[in-house]
């Protein structure tokens, strides 16, 4: 049977033979779960998103949400799945057992996830959401506010949401005009506007939690100035019950290019004078506890990408097979010869298997840098060197696999020609869906900026040494397979242009030139990733050639085959790409600084 979603042979690979959770399942907090165990774990859930979450993706596109007298609708047919993921405690799967959840490696939980974010991004997020306010009030609240708060949050009981954004306060937060007012109780009065809230209101949770970044009057500009509040939509009563409604209203929801079935709402705080927040940690500490969720939600966004890519590829893979066009080229002369499956053609080969690389090296460096934040929870907490090499992954994990995601949904309408441009195939909805990811929780220039002048230099430049040298023991490794050996050098020959232009890109930015290196700081993070992906191909390749080498079952040989030519293609092809780009980035053409705003036209 064709693979749908996500290819589960390759899942199983990146899980078990290139990461090898099995390591991971021998710590101790770990002892409930086996290899057998997650095994059955992900064969429910792929089961659940196929019958169940996929069949909703198309309608609610279709139907979109609804909002009425301040209360939003969310299609219909979303209700059921949500309720099977509620009752069966999929969203809580990777929370530790004492915010309620059931304690999972983060590996399985993402592999979960792959599955219900491909078979519905929009409805698998009203039932996760809630865990991101969840942790930061474990980590930051009171022991009221986490007995009042996290178990219902983890349990999609209650929803979550992030109140950051404003009209004329987007990337720069601190110009938030938001406000909180003291009251005698210790409570706080909030006033203000926010817009693009997630699941700002929703009919699939009876009460939804909306942490909000705001400035106690007098408090100063900037974001020095934010704290941070629990605004609960219904406020809770000292029994837990469901107490008043709460002064903050949905006034609106957008009309969006995709994710049609995801409420994104602009929230009115106060507009009565009564909306009630609750101070989560210390004052003016807002950004620090918000940036807790934010960097969860870019690396949510980074396996978003992957998951809307690796469903549009396998989508594109079957319609090839299957869809009957044209001669052999070989036979191209012979006007009698049957027609064949376009993936015999060429050119339809070579996009597959571009399409094929990214979605392998896309999922291997997800998990890779997943299992290097989990490390950092398996008492390695206080490691400063993987704190900033978990750090200097993020941005790329969210920028390179939202953008690359992107291009992949992009490529899989080209496989399927005009009618991947209809609405006929999910090809197309998945590419619109996508085209947010690039966007939202940080723009392509936030990363970028974040990436050139937090990440490179973090721990005197030790972060982006481990990077190398991580590298550098793989292709160490890859050298000796003599069918790898040669790409294996040219991995290592980009490993150190790359070091000469983080040498160059970063002098640059310390210099008067310095806007010239932030104009070129996306392509810089960009080549990067590149790197990046070449490195998991080869490490693929490598566990494949051992595999090979002593004797797997035949059945599996196409299997690791496939991820040596896989790797063979991306270095002898997109790299020398990557290699060009890394020239243009140390030539600094200040031609973006120098031009005059009237230069662009338009007048």
């Amino acid at each position: 049977m064709a693979q749908q979603l996500v290819d589960r042979r390759d899942l199983d690979f990146v899980l078990w033979e290139q990461m090898g959770l099995e390591k991971i399942l021998e710590e101790k907090q770990y002892k409930e779960f086996n290899k057998k165990t997650c095994e059955l774990i992900l064969k429910e859930a792929r089961t659940l998103a196929i019958k169940e979450i996929l069949p909703t993706l198309k309608p609610g596109d279709e139907e979109g949400v609804v909002l009425e007298n301040g209360s939003v609708r969310v299609p219909e047919c979303f209700h059921r799945p949500f309720a099977l993921l509620k009752e069966g405690e999929w969203p809580n799967l990777i929370m530790p057992p004492e915010m309620g959840g059931q304690g999972a490696p983060r590996a399985l939980g993402i592999a979960v996830m792959e599955y219900f974010m491909a078979a519905n991004w929009a409805l698998n997020c009203y039932s996760t959401m809630g865990n991101g306010t969840a942790i930061m009030i474990q980590i930051f609240g009171t022991d009221e506010q986490k007995k009042t708060y996290v178990k219902k949050l983890t349990s999609s009981e209650w929803g979550g949401t992030m109140l950051l954004t404003e009209s004329d306060a987007g990337s720069d937060v601190g110009a938030l005009t938001t406000s909180a007012r003291r009251n005698p109780d210790g409570t706080y009065s909030l006033t203000g506007n926010k817009i693009f809230i997630t699941n700002g209101e929703h009919d699939l949770a009876e009460n939804i939690i909306h942490p909000v970044l705001a400035r106690i009057e007098g408090d100063p500009p900037g974001t020095t100035g934010i704290s941070i509040f629990l605004v609960p939509k219904f406020l809770v009563n000292p029994d837990g019950s469901l107490g008043a409604r709460n002064d903050i209203v949905c006034t609106g929801v957008e009309e969006k290019h995709g994710i049609h079935g995801s409420a994104t709402c602009s929230m009115a705080l106060g507009s009565k004078g009564e909306c009630l927040g609750f101070l989560l940690g210390e004052e003016r500490k807002g950004m620090k506890i918000m940036f807790y969720m934010m960097n969860d939600a870019r690396l949510n966004t980074g396996l978003q990408g992957l998951a809307y890519a690796s469903a549009a590829y396998l989508e594109s893979l079957n319609y090839a097979r299957e869809r009957i066009q044209g001669r052999d080229l070989a036979d191209f002369a012979d006007r009698g010869a049957k027609s064949v499956p376009i993936i015999k053609h060429p050119d339809v080969r070579r996009n597959l298997l571009r399409m094929k690389a990214y979605v392998s090296g896309m999922r291997s460096f997800f998990y890779y840098a997943a299992l290097c934040g989990e490390e950092l929870g398996l008492g390695n907490k206080g490691d400063a060197l993987g704190e900033a090499f978990f750090s200097l992954l993020t941005p790329i994990v969210k920028e390179y696999m939202a953008v690359m995601g992107y291009e992949v949904c992009n490529q899989a309408i080209q496989v399927f020609g005009g009618a991947g441009y209809t609405r006929d195939y999910l090809v197309e909805q998945y590419t619109r869906d996508c085209r947010i990811t690039p966007i939202y929780e940080g723009t392509s220039g936030i990363q970028a900026m974040d990436f050139l002048a937090r990440k490179i230099g973090a721990e005197k430049g030790a972060a982006f040494g481990k990077l190398v040298q991580e590298i550098s023991r793989t292709t160490a490794r890859a050298k000796d397979f003599a069918q790898l050996s040669p790409l294996a050098e040219k991995l290592d020959s980009a490993v150190a242009r790359l070091i000469d232009i983080a040498r160059i890109i970063g002098k640059k930015a310390l210099s008067p030139d310095f806007k010239t290196a932030f104009a070129h700081s996306l392509p810089f993070l960009h080549v990067t990733g590149d790197v990046i992906m070449a490195w998991m191909l080869l490490w693929r390749a490598m566990v494949s050639a051992e595999k090979l080498d002593k004797g797997c079952h035949p059945k599996d040989q196409s299997f690791y085959n496939g991820q040596i030519k896989t790797a063979e293609f991306f270095i002898r092809t997109e790299l020398y790409a990557t290699l060009g780009k890394m020239d243009a980035i140390a030539q600094g053409c200040p031609a973006a600084i120098d031009i005059d705003d009237d230069g662009f036209g338009g007048l």
